[in-house]
């Protein structure tokens, strides 16, 4: 069985940390389904934490189904069926290639809703954010230009009329920001998809779902 050397952890939602630290080294395999976790004071000398913290993640994680408590035999790890590891936390980890290409996914899709369900107020407020993206562009400033640029493409997401679908274009766009800050060290990659996200929002206007696909195809495509 695998151990982390011992780290102490901020003293702040401790219980939490425990959780987030035990739930990675269960999305990294550190522990299989079947596996038993260490006693509690072993985990206590793992995370520099005290038994009533321990307990309280243990009791977390057996609430969310991914450990078992069983009287006599110890902490026992559950089969899952899904991601352990919360789903930010999963995408920090991630490459930038296949954050890039579950964006580029999410945004076709949302651009396909979005040309058959948006109202009035949705083309009102992307159309404000492509002129402040347009200007962040023209002026050379790299970091509102990403910004104004994910604002944009948030908002299409809502208007796309899923909220499952916009919580998680936010997550990944959350981390594609990231990346763009440190890739992008001029805006000549704005200016020059300018023409191509005004020609989205005009297809997303016009409720023309399959031309809003293919221009988020071109514009989502790597560089």
């Amino acid at each position: 069985m695998k151990k982390s050397p011992s780290t102490p952890l901020p003293r702040h939602s401790l219980a939490d940390a425990v959780v987030g630290r035990l739930q990675r080294q269960l999305s990294l395999g550190a522990y299989q389904a079947g596996d038993k976790l260490p006693s509690e004071p072993e985990l206590m000398a793992q995370f520099g934490v005290g038994r009533s913290t321990i307990r309280e993640a243990i009791r977390i994680l057996a609430n969310t189904g991914l450990v078992t408590v069983r009287q006599g035999s110890g902490t026992m790890v559950e089969a899952q069926r899904g991601i352990a590891e919360p789903l930010p936390q999963r995408l920090k980890r991630a490459s930038a290639d296949d954050l890039d290409e579950v964006r580029q996914l999410l945004e076709m899709k949302i651009a396909e809703k979005a040309a058959l369900l948006r109202t009035r107020k949705d083309i009102t407020k992307m159309q404000s954010l492509l002129d402040e993206r347009k200007s962040a562009a023209r002026n050379g400033d790299t970091q509102e230009a990403i910004a104004v640029d994910i604002r944009f493409h948030v908002a299409m997401a809502v208007a796309a009329r899923n909220d499952i679908l916009a919580d998680l274009y936010r997550t990944v766009a959350e981390q594609m920001g990231r990346h763009f800050r440190q890739t992008y060290l001029t805006t000549d990659r704005f200016v020059a998809s300018q023409h191509l996200h005004e020609q989205l929002l005009q297809s997303i206007i016009d409720k023309d779902p399959k031309k809003a696909w293919q221009y988020a195809e071109k514009i989502s495509r790597p560089a």
